[in-house]
This record gives structure tokens, sequence and C-alpha cells, in this order.
């Protein structure tokens, strides 16, 4: 199948459309819960059985992800006995693609037949109460970029992705934390790493001053990232129901008296510590979708 890259608009609901025809003449899956992987966490489409896996490259229309520990490709398959489909490997601003196409595949995963969208990401702790190997569930966010006008909805609006103005008093499906809390106290020292913060994502690559950290921790933030925010409000805008986690891989530095030690290569290896952990978190919350959607 032959596709005309110059005469379909970028990020149109045909061109989005076209893209999940694509997927699913080839694949059997029927997702209902998309997965998106971090940095380190792309074990988690390691678990998935019956996968027909699609490198991002040989999708069309697909960005192509460029960072280190991002596989880049989607994958469908069962996760337990729901169906999913993961993304190993995301997009991200730094890496010089706009926000709305950094968040598009959210769209093909709508349109593929996703109910849910489960977003994972490496961050850094603000919190001092924080440590390295800690798993923050994600309960809201401070959209910083947003705050500067770069928003993923900018534009026309299409209403057959979502509406034109939509609320995010409640991005993060607190049944889903609340499922996600349940879940991590019935795990063997889940108690002991667990934390539920707010999460901002800032533009990147570069890490964030001392400054700019403490003004940060003055607004209530927990821990900064560098995805997910942009993720959530697409999955939002075409009525995706939310859950999001974040491995906490670094402590910000803040203070001027600190060694700043940020490595990409040190985050991807917290996340392959803590496989194990986080895939049967995923497992579980996903269980408990299929569950719901079974009812």
């Amino acid at each position: 199948m032959e596709f005309d890259r110059d005469t379909i608009v970028y990020g149109s609901y045909e061109m989005v459309q076209e893209i999940a025809t694509y997927l699913l003449e080839r694949t059997g899956i029927r997702p209902r819960c998309g997965i998106i992987c971090g940095s380190g966490l792309g074990c988690l489409a390691d678990q998935l059985t019956e996968v027909d896996s699609f490198d991002y490259d040989t999708i069309p229309h697909f960005p192509v992800s460029t960072v280190a520990g991002h596989r880049g490709r989607l994958v469908f398959g069962r996760l337990g006995d729901v169906p999913v489909v993961c993304m190993q490997g995301r997009f991200h601003y730094y890496e010089g693609y706009s926000l709305a196409k950094c968040s598009m595949p959210v769209r093909v995963m709508r349109l593929v037949g996703c109910t849910h969208l489960i977003a994972t990401n490496a961050a850094g702790a603000i919190n001092s109460q924080y440590r390295v190997g800690d798993i923050m569930l994600i309960r809201d966010h401070i959209n910083l970029m947003g705050f500067a006008g770069n928003c993923p909805l900018l534009g026309p609006n299409d209403d057959r992705f979502g509406p034109r103005f939509l609320g995010m008093a409640k991005a993060y499906e607190p049944e889903l934390l609340s499922v996600a809390k349940q879940v991590a106290h019935r795990m063997p020292g889940m108690d002991e790493i667990l934390r539920e913060g707010v999460y901002c994502c800032v533009g990147g690559p570069n890490f964030e001053t001392v400054a700019e950290g403490r003004l940060l921790e003055l607004l209530g933030v927990d821990a900064i990232g560098m995805s997910t925010v942009h993720e959530i409000i697409t999955a939002r805008h075409c009525g995706m129901t939310c859950f999001a986690f974040s491995l906490i891989t670094n402590m910000c530095t803040m203070s001027y008296d600190e060694e700043e030690e940020h490595c990409h290569e040190t985050f991807v290896d917290v996340g392959r510590q803590l496989e194990g952990r986080i895939c049967e978190l995923v497992t579980r919350v996903v269980a408990s979708i299929g569950d719901s959607e079974s009812t």
C-alpha cells in the first residue's frame, strides 16, 4: 500500500485514520489500552504475548525516536488477557518535533480502539523526601510549556478528535490511581518506594538550573521530566482515560554547593533495575481496566 506523504495534512484526522487503518490491516489485536514506555522502561512491551510489532520508520507518517534507550517501535499484543499497544520509545520536543507531532501517536492509539492510556516516564525529583528508585504515581501536572502558549492542541480543532475546550481537573483518573495504590500495597517492598505527586514537563534537553528547580518547588512540583503532559492532554482531548507514573531516576540539583550529576545512561539503568516491579504494577492496572470494561 503506497502513501503520498506530500498530499495529506500532517496531524489531520484523515492522516491519523490512514495510520490506524495501515496498522489494523496488519494485526488481529484490537487494543483497549495504549502504553507509552519511557526511558529504560521498554521492558513493558517485552512482556506482551501474541505480538505484532512495527518499527516506527515503517509506519506511514510516523516520526522516528532519536533517544538512546528508546527502541522505536509500536508493539501490539496481550498483557495478561488484555489487548494493548505499546510505544517502545516516544518523541520529545527537544528532538525538534512540535508538541502536536510528539503526541500524534496517542490519537493513533485512540483510532485503533484504545479507551485508556498509561504513560510512564523517567523523572528527576524536586521533592527532597523522594529517593532514586521511587515510583511516583502522577495525580496532577503543571503544564509549564502551556503557560508559554505551547500546546499540542494549537490550531484549528477537529471535532472528530474532541472538543475545542476541555477540562483538565481530573486528567489522571482517580479510580485508576486508587487501583494502583491498592495493587502496590499487595506487592512486597512497594510501600517503601511508592509516592504520589505532581509532575511538570520542561522542554529540555538541558536540565533545569538551581533557580528553576527552586521555583518549581515553590509551585508544588514533586518531579520534573520532558514528556507525558502533552500526551495526556491529547489523550483527554479524544476522550481517553489516563493513568501515569514517573520512575525517579535522579535528584534535581537544588543547591549551588551540590555536584550536578545527570547521566541518561544512569537513568536507563535505574529502569532496568526496577523493571520487574514496574511490569507487575502496570500488568495489574491493565488487568483492572480489562475487568472494568468486561462488566
